[in-house]
């Protein structure tokens, strides 16, 4: 299995400061998107990739490459997993990974969601499946930055 060292929900995957942050407080030096559309889109992904930090390497798979990548054999890297949504997570858990923490970092305001804290938002189907993740023994923690104190989701949700 390879190494993960963080799991984090952000619907804008890679971005600026705050995966910088990331890249800096866990050590980690690749970076494996797991989306569905930003893996079939070259443009997409190119956008995408274009902001992570130099010395990180970047993957883009689907879901189902990226599982079976993640159950691969531990290279020493050090893998920080972005994926958009909860369900990306659950179902990589379902298919063998192991996650035992996953960090919620960014998910906007759209339609369907509403406001679970603060700035972040959720679904009726995103709750049920946190839900989900929780009772798999999966902690999971709102905390945007590094440097932020985390809130545990299974207080608040």
């Amino acid at each position: 299995m390879k190494n993960i060292v963080w799991a984090r929900i952000d619907d804008r995957l890679i971005h600026g400061q705050v995966m910088t942050s990331w890249v800096q407080y866990t050590k980690g030096n690749e970076i494996e998107i797991v989306d569905n559309e930003v893996a079939e889109d070259d443009f997409l992904k190119m956008v995408t990739t274009s902001t992570a930090p130099e010395n990180v390497l970047v993957r883009v798979d689907n879901q189902n490459d990226a599982a079976n990548y993640l159950k691969g054999v531990d290279d020493g890297q050090r893998l920080i997993v972005l994926a958009k949504t909860p369900d990306v997570f659950l179902r990589l858990i379902e298919n063998g990974v192991e996650i035992k923490h996953i960090n919620l970092g960014g998910m906007g305001a759209k339609a369907g969601r509403s406001t679970l804290y603060r700035n972040i938002s959720a679904s009726a189907d995103e709750r049920d499946t946190f839900r989900e993740l929780m009772d798999k023994d999966v902690k999971i923690g709102i905390q945007i930055i590094a440097q932020d104190k985390e809130v545990d989701l299974s207080k608040i949700l």
